[in-house]
This record gives C-alpha cells, structure tokens and sequence, in this order.
C-alpha cells in the first residue's frame, strides 16, 4: 500500500445533490476516493450516480477522512477539491508518513494554502517521534552533546523540569516533535 492509498484509503464521501434534498430526498452514495484514480474518475462516478439530474449540484452530506483534509479546506458540504488527488500525490512523494504530517500540520494550527510550504516548513522542524516529552528531551541533549559523557553516577536529572522547559522551543503532536 502506498503513501497515497494511506491518506486516502479511509476518505469516503456520502454524495447527495441539492436538488434531491431540497426535495426532501438524501438519495446518494458512499464514494471512496481511493477507488479513483483522479478528480475526473471521481467526477464521472458522481456525475453517473446522479445521472437523472440534467447538471447535479453536489452535496456531501457526510464524509469520513483526516482532519487534515477538513482543516486544509479540502472538504467541505458544498465543495470537494478538485485538487485533492494532486495534494495527496505531493504527499506521496513526501518523505514524511502521512502520521508526521498531520501531526505538524495541527501543531501549525492546520492551515496552510500551499501543502508544498507545509511540506518544506515541516522538514525544517521535524524532530522525529518520542514516547514522551521527558524521552524526547534526553535523547536530544545526549545527542547534541549538552550532557557530558562522563557524568557521575549520583547525579540526576529532572528529565520532567527538562522537558517542560525544553518544550518551550518544541511542539509535539501524537508522539511527533518539531521545533517552534
């Protein structure tokens, strides 16, 4: 499975039109988005599902998909991206699992109007993934050389201190941590 099918793989979109449900119909479909190859094939499949309707205005009454598409500005009642197959393919070809991903893009507080930037603004500050603050701030000041190797035995630090102050520099989501 690849990254693409990741993010994709659980997006589903429950598609209505507006003139159904002005009807009082919510005729519609499930759609997954990963079982089209493009906008255009999710397009058409629409567009079949809703064939007796002369030119369908499309509802998603519900969806099912990452936050991160609903923050992104992807998803809406009213709209689905005709970018988002592309979005996804950037994704793809990230060196970043879809996990890191959202994981900066909510400590970013989601937004972004170019996922490229994302992308380029989040290997700038990843730190990589930690079990806890206090494991994250000992592994970094053992690696950047802050703590001596020779330190004596009956000294001990406060990883918990450390960490609430080193994480003033960092951020962290889902186990994920990027610098400020």
């Amino acid at each position: 499975m690849t990254k693409l099918q990741n993010c994709l793989e659980d997006f589903q979109i429950y598609v209505g039109t507006y003139s159904k449900y002005n009807s009082g119909s919510i005729y519609g479909s499930w759609l997954k988005l990963s079982d089209y190859s493009n906008y255009d094939e999710l397009l058409e499949a629409m567009q079949e599902l809703h064939q007796d309707e002369q030119d369908p205005e499309f509802m998603f009454q519900d969806y099912e998909c990452s936050q991160f598409f609903i923050k992104q500005k992807l998803i809406s009642e009213c709209h689905l991206s005709a970018n988002i197959y592309e979005i996804a393919e950037e994704i793809n070809n990230s060196d970043y699992d879809f996990e890191v991903i959202e994981a900066y893009a909510e400590c970013m507080s989601y937004y972004h109007k170019d996922v490229e930037d994302l992308l380029e603004s989040l290997s700038d500050s990843y730190y990589g993934e930690y079990s806890s603050d206090e494991d994250f701030a000992q592994t970094t000041l053992e690696q950047d050389g802050s703590i001596p190797e020779n330190l004596p035995s009956y000294i001990y630090i406060d990883w918990e201190a450390t960490a609430r102050h080193l994480m003033y520099d960092y951020m962290s989501s889902n186990g994920y941590y990027f610098r400020n």
